[in-house]
């Protein structure tokens, strides 16, 4: 895999993404999902990304999580720009420096909690005694209780299986924790509780991007930046478009 700088500088951003477009062909034409966005992530950031549903943020989930390429623009990756990796480079990026957090949680219901966590380690050379180790480091950061570790997932609560998921992304010691709808599922008591989960882990220097329809989880982050038709906006732009169509910010094409 292409090197990646080791100490990156401080003025370096985790995530920089530069004008960058992704239009889809399909049978009934063409189709443009991101139009020239621009962002910036800082080293330990908590950065919510807001927009309704058919926004654009889906997609560009999918490009900061290396799932997707841009059709044009520039996407660089702690100061390695992913579009001149191979599939196979790509796939190892997204396992050493990448962590998921999902809406529907992807568990394995059968598998108990610990063998969930150590799941991205599985394929690595790392011995089973350093995956269990650092399995039990991530559940312990997330605040889930040692007694759970051997239980299977499918025994938990909506809000314990969403720390097992954010342990899971950890795991690795990943550049970027991408989390995608993660309190969707879960009622507001559970979802604030996960929500006080990422606040340590940014407390704890942890940089985190998370994509909501939600206003109430934006206000957990230090940013919020808003989609709309694929673009991202400032909050001042939002404001404005607010403002233009009395206060719903609705009718916008």
């Amino acid at each position: 895999m292409a090197s990646r700088p080791k100490s990156p500088a401080s003025s370096t951003p985790v995530i920089d993404v530069r004008n960058v477009y992704r239009i889809y062909e399909s049978a009934a034409g063409y189709f443009t999902a991101l139009r020239g966005v621009s962002l910036t992530v800082t080293r330990g950031e908590f950065l919510c990304i807001m927009g309704p549903s058919g926004s654009g943020k889906s997609t560009l989930m999918n490009m900061l999580g290396c799932l997707d390429t841009p059709t044009s623009g520039t996407y660089r990756l702690e100061g390695l720009d992913v579009s001149t990796l191979s599939d196979d480079e790509l796939a190892e990026l997204r396992a050493t420096r990448l962590g998921f957090v999902f809406q529907s949680f992807n568990l394995l219901p059968r598998a108990t909690v610990l063998r969930n966590v150590m799941l991205p380690l599985t394929y690595t050379d790392i011995p089973k005694s350093e995956r269990t180790r650092r399995a039990v480091k991530a559940l312990t950061s997330v605040g889930l209780p040692p007694e759970y570790f051997d239980h299977n997932s499918n025994e938990l609560s909506g809000g314990q299986m969403q720390r097992v998921a954010i342990a899971r992304a950890l795991v690795n010691d990943p550049a970027v924790i991408l989390a995608d709808e993660p309190t969707g599922n879960l009622d507001s008591a559970t979802g604030e509780m996960v929500l006080q989960t990422f606040k340590r882990l940014r407390e704890a220097g942890k940089t985190i991007v998370l994509i909501t329809h939600d206003p109430e989880v934006c206000a957990w982050g230090d940013r919020t930046m808003h989609i709309r038709d694929g673009r991202l906006l400032s909050d001042e732009e939002e404001r404005e478009i607010v403002q233009a169509y009395g206060g719903t910010g609705r009718g916008r094409t």
